[in-house]
C-alpha cells in the first residue's frame, strides 16, 4: 500500500490557500459566524499555523474581501463588440453569478464589513470595484471625458445594481434573469431621462441607440412599454 505524503506549501501558496478557504466559507455564511478554527480545519492545518500567516481574523477577512473585490471587478470586463445592450446584459449575468455564488460575502463586502476597524479599508475596496465598473462603462461608450450628467447616470446605475443585488439576496423573490434584463433597461431609462434635460446626454443617447438592432435589449424596453395596458 502506498502512503501519500503531504506536500509542504510555501508561504505565499499557503496564504493564497487560506484566503481561498476563508472566501469559500464567507460565501456561505456571514464572516462574523466563521471561526479561525473552522478555517484551519477546512485548510487542513492547525489554528496556530493560521496565525503564523495572518495576525488575526480581521487581516484574513480583509485579504479574502480583497480577493472578492478583484474577482467582482473582473466581472465587468467585456469585449467591445456587438450592441451595447447585449454587452451590458452579459455583464449583469456575470455580476449576478458572483452574487449568487458569494451571497453572504457579497453582502459583507458591499455593506462595509462586520469586523471592527475594517470599514475604512473595506470601503476603499468597494470604491475600487465601483471605479472599475464606471471605467468599463465609459470605455464601452467610447467617452474619455464624460459630461457631468453622464457621470451621474453611470454612477447611479452602478449603485442601483448593487442595491438590487442586495435586495434580491434577501429572499430571491424575483427571478434573477428578470432583474438582469431590468437593470440593462434601467441604464437606458436613466440615460433617456437625462437626455430630456441635456443636449450632451441626448447625443450620448443617440450614439447609444445607433448600433442597437431592432430586436435588441433597448428595443425590447420600448416594446414592453408599448404593451402596457391602457387605463380604462
Amino acid at each position: 500500500m502506498t502512503t501519500g505524503t503531504r506536500r509542504r506549501m510555501g508561504v505565499e501558496e499557503r496564504r493564497e490557500q487560506l484566503i481561498g478557504v476563508a472566501l469559500d466559507l464567507f460565501s456561505h455564511r456571514s464572516p462574523e459566524d466563521v471561526s479561525i478554527d473552522e478555517i484551519a480545519e477546512a485548510a487542513g492545518i492547525s489554528r496556530p499555523l493560521v496565525y503564523h500567516y495572518f495576525p488575526g481574523k480581521q487581516q484574513l477577512y480583509e485579504a479574502a474581501l480583497r480577493r472578492a473585490a478583484d474577482e467582482l471587478s473582473a466581472r465587468f470586463v467585456e469585449p467591445h463588440e456587438g450592441p451595447l445592450g447585449a454587452r451590458l446584459l452579459r455583464v449583469m449575468e456575470r455580476f449576478f453569478d458572483f452574487v449568487d455564488e458569494h451571497g453572504p460575502g457579497f453582502s459583507a463586502l458591499m455593506r462595509g464589513g462586520p469586523v471592527t476597524g475594517s470599514k475604512s479599508r473595506t470601503g476603499a475596496l468597494i470604491d475600487g470595484v465601483r471605479q472599475a465598473a464606471y471605467d468599463q462603462i465609459l470605455a464601452h461608450l467610447g467617452i474619455a471625458a464624460p459630461p457631468p450628467r453622464l457621470t451621474l447616470v453611470v454612477r447611479s446605475w452602478i449603485s442601483l445594481a448593487e442595491t438590487t443585488a442586495l435586495l434580491w439576496l434577501d429572499g430571491r423573490q424575483i427571478p434573477r434573469e428578470e432583474l438582469e434584463r431590468q437593470l440593462v433597461h434601467d441604464f437606458a431609462a436613466l440615460a433617456a431621462v437625462s437626455a430630456a434635460y441635456d443636449e450632451q446626454m441626448a447625443d450620448v443617447l443617440r450614439h447609444l441607440l445607433a448600433d442597437e438592432p431592432e430586436n435588441g435589449m433597448f428595443a425590447e424596453l420600448v416594446a414592453r412599454l408599448m404593451e402596457l395596458p391602457q387605463p380604462v
